[in-house]
């Protein structure tokens, strides 16, 4: 069988799912079952609307939090440290060790830090004259 290298103008959900099907296989067969759990935390008015909140993933024994926000509006009012330490209880009570994200440099590294997160990783120019900072915390 011949492959051929195809680049799809809008790529769809069915174009990422056949790239994962096969990660997700070997993952499983050599790291065993990741346990996915999406996470998601939301801040909601008194209306019932959601309006912010953190969105993330359990898989092989951390939490990445992909999304936290917390509208401008809203800000100053602890809501972040409170969906944070919400987010640290739903990994300490899937196995968790740890939990992981990323901020950028004009974003919110000094908050992570001070919730005792630690830089481990470093991206230079993203996006350019700008840092992307990885940051992790090990649960005890």
């Amino acid at each position: 069988m011949t492959l051929l290298i195809t680049v799809p103008e809008h790529p769809s959900d069915a174009d990422r799912d056949a790239i994962a099907a096969p990660l997700r296989a070997y993952n499983i067969a050599h790291g065993g079952d990741p346990r996915i759990r999406s996470v998601a935390i939301l801040l909601t008015a008194d209306d019932g609307s959601h309006v912010g909140g953190l969105w993330g993933e359990c898989a092989y024994d951390w939490l990445f939090v992909d999304l936290l926000t917390v509208p401008e509006k809203y800000r100053g009012g602890s809501y972040g440290r409170k969906l944070m330490a919400e987010a640290e209880s739903i990994a300490r009570a899937n196995g968790c060790i740890g939990i992981y994200l990323y901020t950028f440099e004009f974003q919110a590294r000094g908050f992570y830090e001070k919730l005792g997160f630690e830089v481990f990783g470093e991206l230079e120019d993203h996006p350019i004259g700008q840092r992307k900072f990885f940051l992790r915390k090990r649960l005890q």
